[in-house]
Order: structure tokens, then sequence, then C-alpha cells
């Protein structure tokens, strides 16, 4: 069974994701007050870990490539090591982009999600790391098998999606999103064609979220202004009125 994935993150009024294009905070507000209350909910969210696309684990990852001195067998298989009681870093890696030439990301132990074409030599790379890894098909980009596996290989059973905005749009447009947690911060962009909390990239036709409702759970003001909404996300009933 797959983990339940909870949308969290932060934006401006307009939805937008560039916290460094946002207007400053109105005089006295604590320009730190968005950071600290995302840090603080995710807390209270009660996840396993967190779990974001390669752009955004760049931030994190700061190994560099080296060729391995031996290729262990078995490279193929998913490779499960021992968290030691640590939360997770998931990172959704297909072509095996990222060096971490450590086990964690932030103190939290790193699964890298991949494609089945990445080389043994990344994969060897990432053992020696004690990075765990999966497979999620020949792209890396079949993310029902990639959550399922993460359900049942690694026993995960809450996972809290950090984006950025086209990874989370990914998980929309699969049906793998349960809820939204968003932290509306006092403040506006406005130019069109700023990357958005939730970004997919597809054609004029496509309908993301189409089949799925927003079922409003609860709304919270915090120091600053800051608005925490949360919404469960639902099947849509067609047949309905």
């Amino acid at each position: 069974m797959r983990p339940e994935v909870i949308c969290h993150m932060g934006s401006s009024i307009d939805g937008r994701q560039l916290a460094d294009r946002w207007s400053a905070p109105a005089a006295g507000v604590d320009p730190t007050a968005l950071r600290r209350h995302y840090d603080a909910v995710y807390q209270r969210l009660g996840a396993d870990g967190w779990m974001v696309g390669r752009v955004t684990m760049t931030e994190f990852a700061h190994g560099t490539p080296r060729p391995p001195a031996t290729l262990p067998g078995d490279l193929r298989a998913t490779h499960v090591r021992d968290r030691n009681g640590r939360d997770v870093a998931v990172a959704i890696d297909p072509h095996g982009k990222l060096h971490y030439g450590q086990d964690h990301a932030l103190g939290d132990h790193v699964i890298a999600v991949l494609g089945e074409s990445v080389p043994d030599a990344y994969l060897a790379e990432l053992r020696a790391d004690g990075v765990s890894y999966l497979f999620a098909g020949p792209k890396g980009d079949d993310l029902h098998l990639a959550m399922a596996r993460l359900g049942e290989t690694f026993g995960l059973k809450r996972l809290v999606l950090q984006g950025g905005g086209r990874t989370n749009g990914a998980f929309l447009k699969a049906g793998l999103i349960d809820e939204f947690s968003v932290l509306i911060q006092p403040a506006v962009d406005g130019l069109a064609g700023v990357a958005s909390i939730v970004d997919y990239h597809g054609g004029p036709d496509e309908r993301p979220a189409a089949g799925r409702s927003l079922r409003h759970l609860s709304t919270e003001t915090l120091d600053g202004g800051i608005v925490w909404l949360r919404y469960r996300v639902e099947r849509h009933d067609s047949s309905a009125p």
C-alpha cells in the first residue's frame, strides 16, 4: 500500500513559489516567519519524511561524481539501507543526476527514485554513499510504482511532498496527492508565468486536476499574518448535481 501524500507548500497570495520575488513584509512583520512556520507545520503533519524533485534536491546534494573501484553485484534490485530511526528525504531523480557524498539530506536518510537506464557506476556510487534507491520504471516517471515501493518495501505511511511545482503537478496529474497544506504569505508576486506551487506542464486541453475535488479541513492564522490552509483531495463524482 502506498504512503499518504500531503503536498505542503508556501506561497504568495497569487500562488507564486519564488519567495525572493515577493513583495516585502509589512512594517514590524518578521521576514523569516514563513520559513519558521513552514518547518513547524511540517512537524505537525506527522510524516515519515519529505519528497522533492531533482531541481529542489540540488540544494542539499553536495557530493561529486566518482567512479567506483569495483561494481558490486545485483545493482538493479531495490536497495534498502538502514535509516537508523531517521526520517527520509525522497528525491525524484529519473536520470541519476544528483550526487550526495553522504547518506542523508538535512539529516534525513536519502531514498533516490530512479529510471532503469541509470548506469551501474552511478548505482555503485549511491551504495558507497549509503543512499537507498528504487526504480520507477524504464524512464523513472512511474510515480504509482515508486509510491507502491516506498510503502511496501520501505514501510512508509505518510510523506510530505515539497515540490517544486513541476513535481507537484506530476503527482496531481497522477492522482497521488491526498491533501494540500498551504501557507499563504501576506505577499504578492504578480508577474505572469512565474512558477506556482502546482505547475503541470502539458497541453492546453489537459486537466491535471480532473476527477478531483478539494474538501476544506481547516484554516489557521499564524503570527505575521500567514494563513495555513488544509484541504483533503477527494475523487469527484461527475454524476453529482
